[in-house]
C-alpha cells in the first residue's frame, strides 16, 4: 500500500493521526488528569505516541517488527507509571488509562493502512467513552440486571440465530424458508421490544400512552390488563374504555408496518382500509376519552418482557404451523378455505397469520383476496378481545368497550367484503 501512496497522501494520513490523538487527548485530560496530573497520557503524550507508532511502522511496514518491538516498551512505561502512582490517585487500577495510551500508539498505522473513516470512528468512540464515564456508571446502577439479559436474548435472536438459517425452502409443503420464518419472529420481537422499553422507561401518567404502546406490543394483552383494572375499580371508567379501544386502534398500524416490511405491494393495497379503520377507532377512543371522569388516574399498565425465548420459539412454531395450514387449506378448499382460516387464526394470534400471508405462503390468490383475509383475521381478533374484555372485566364494567370492539370488527368485515367484490 505504501508503495503506491503519494507523499502528500501519506502526510495527510499522518496529520489525521495527530489530529485524532489530540482529540482523544483533550477528552483524556478533562476526565483523568484534572484531579490527578500524574496519570500518564494527555494532549501532548498521545500525539507523541501516535508519531512514535507511525515512525516505527514506517521503518518495517511489511514485517511490523519495529512497531511490535515498540509495543512492549510502551506497555512497560505505562506499567511503571501506574505502579508509582500516589496511593490516593484517582482510579489507579483502571484499564482505561493504559488502553487510551495504547490506542494513541496504534493511531498512526491505522491511519496509514485503513480508510480514514475507521480512525475517525475509533477516535470518536474513544472520546464518547471517556466523556461518558459518569453517565455510563450511573446507567449501570440504574438499569436492572434483567434488562441486560433481555438485550442479550434480543441479540441472540437477531445476531446469532438469524444469520445461521438457510434462505431456501427445506420442505416441499411451503415456499417459506427458515430464514423468512425467523425474520418474521425478529420483526415482531423488535416492534414489541421497542414498545416494552418505551413502556418501562418513558415517563407517563394515566392510560392513554400505555394503551398506545401496549397496542404496539399486544393489543390483546393490553385489553386484558385494562379490563382487569376496570373490574377492580368497580365503577365503569371511560378512560379505561378509551385505552382498550386505543390499543386495538394501534393494532391496525402495527399490521400495516409488519406487512410493509415483507410485502410493500400488499401494504399499499391495505393502506386505505387500515387507515380508515385506524381513524374509526381513533374517533371512538376520542369520544370515550371525552366522556372520561375526573377521578384519580388508574395505575399504569404492567410492563411485560416480550423477549422470553420460550415465547419466541412458540411464535416461530405457530408461524410455521399457520403457514403450512394456509398452503394446505388453499390447495384443498381454495380461497374460501383461506378466508375461513383467517377467521379462526384471528382468535389466537393475528401476527403469525398476517406474516404468513405477507411472505407468500399462499399462492394462487389475488392481492385483494390476501388483503381481505388479513382484515378478516383482524376483525376476528377484535371479537376475541371483546370477549376477553367481558370475561376479565365483567359485562357491567366492560360492556361498552366490548361493543366498540365489536363495532370495529363489523367495520373490518365490511371493508374485507369490499376487497372481495
Amino acid at each position: 500500500m505504501l508503495a503506491g501512496m503519494e507523499p502528500i497522501e501519506l502526510a495527510g494520513r499522518l496529520g489525521l493521526a495527530l489530529a485524532m490523538a489530540i482529540f482523544i487527548g483533550v477528552a483524556f485530560e478533562e476526565i483523568y488528569k484534572r484531579n490527578e496530573p500524574a496519570n500518564p497520557g494527555g494532549i501532548r503524550t498521545f500525539p507523541l505516541l501516535a508519531l512514535l507508532g507511525s515512525m516505527l511502522f514506517l521503518l518495517e511496514p511489511k514485517s511490523l517488527l519495529a512497531f511490535i518491538v515498540g509495543l512492549p516498551g510502551v506497555a512497560l512505561w505505562l506499567y511503571a507509571r501506574i505502579r508509582t502512582a500516589p496511593a490516593d490517585a484517582t482510579d489507579p487500577s483502571s484499564l482505561v488509562i493504559p488502553t487510551a495510551n495504547l490506542l494513541a500508539y496504534s493511531l498512526g498505522p491505522i491511519a496509514i493502512t485503513q480508510p480514514p473513516w475507521i480512525i475517525v470512528a475509533a477516535s470518536v468512540a474513544a472520546v464518547l467513552l471517556l466523556e461518558g464515564r459518569e453517565p455510563l456508571h450511573r446507567l449501570v446502577r440504574t438499569v436492572p440486571r434483567e434488562e441486560v439479559f433481555t438485550l442479550g436474548k434480543f441479540l441472540i435472536l437477531v445476531g446469532l440465530i438469524l444469520p445461521m438459517l438457510p434462505n431456501h425452502p427445506v420442505v416441499g409443503w411451503t415456499p417459506i424458508t427458515p430464514l423468512q420464518a425467523w425474520l418474521a419472529l425478529v420483526a415482531i420481537s423488535t416492534l414489541s421490544y421497542v414498545s416494552y422499553l418505551l413502556q418501562r422507561y418513558v415517563p407517563r401518567t394515566g392510560t392513554l400512552l400505555p394503551a398506545v404502546l401496549g397496542g404496539l406490543y399486544s393489543s390483546t394483552a393490553t385489553t386484558v390488563a385494562l379490563a382487569r383494572q376496570q373490574k377492580q375499580s368497580g365503577v365503569p371508567d371511560s378512560r379505561l374504555s378509551a385505552g382498550i379501544v386505543t390499543a386495538t386502534t394501534i393494532m391496525y398500524l402495527r399490521i400495516g408496518i409488519v406487512v410493509a416490511i415483507f410485502n410493500a405491494q400488499l401494504a399499499l393495497l391495505l393502506l386505505p382500509a387500515l387507515l380508515g379503520l385506524f381513524l374509526a377507532g381513533a374517533v371512538l377512543a376520542a369520544f370515550e376519552w371525552y366522556r372520561a371522569s375526573t377521578n384519580t388516574p388508574p395505575k399504569a399498565l404492567p410492563e411485560t418482557n416480550p423477549l422470553q425465548l420460550p415465547t419466541a420459539i412458540m411464535f416461530a412454531a405457530m408461524f410455521i404451523v399457520i403457514t403450512l395450514a394456509s398452503g394446505w387449506v388453499r390447495a384443498r378448499y381454495g380461497q374460501s378455505g383461506v378466508l375461513s382460516l383467517a377467521a379462526i387464526a384471528g382468535t389466537t394470534d393475528v401476527d403469525p397469520f398476517v406474516l404468513s400471508l405477507a411472505q407468500g405462503s399462499v399462492t394462487g390468490m389475488t392481492p385483494r383476496a390476501l388483503a381481505a383475509a388479513i382484515l378478516i383475521a383482524a376483525a376476528s381478533n377484535n371479537v376475541l378481545k371483546a370477549l376477553y374484555a367481558v370475561l376479565f372485566g365483567s359485562l357491567k364494567a366492560c360492556g361498552r368497550p366490548a361493543v366498540l370492539l365489536l363495532t370495529l370488527a363489523v367495520l373490518g368485515i365490511a371493508v374485507a367484503a369490499g376487497y372481495l367484490r
